[in-house]
């Protein structure tokens, strides 16, 4: 499984890297969230910088970035979690809206996704 997934990140990465080149910066983004257990569904939206909380997780934005000319389309945005319970952070890293399995949040209880940035 971890080498299938290695193989695939091996073969976006490079295309992930040039859409970062061509990529605009947003002012921030409208991320998801899912409670797995109740199914209750929490909406964030984050400028850099900001936090916002689903139960014990917390949700940081560093930036949100979409293709240039077009910010409807795809965005890739770096978050950081934590979970109370943890010392270190649960995930740090890109999401990319349109494939969030590629790098997901790896969590039994809680889901979170990126939606789209925000331009204004």
């Amino acid at each position: 499984m971890r080498t299938a997934l290695a193989l695939a990140l091996a073969a976006l990465l490079p295309g992930l890297a040039n859409a970062q080149e061509n990529a605009e910066q947003g002012v921030g983004a409208v991320l998801r969230g899912l409670e797995k257990v109740s199914g209750d569904i929490v909406d964030m939206t984050l400028s850099p910088g900001d936090a916002a909380r689903i139960g014990p997780l917390t949700v940081e934005l560093r930036e949100c970035r979409y293709p240039q000319g077009d910010p409807a389309a795809d965005a890739f945005a770096f978050l950081t979690i934590r979970d109370e319970t943890v010392a270190e952070p649960i995930f740090s890293g890109w999401m990319v809206a349109s494939s969030p399995a590629l790098n997901a949040l790896d969590h039994p209880r809680f889901d979170v996704w990126v939606l789209r940035c925000r331009t204004e």
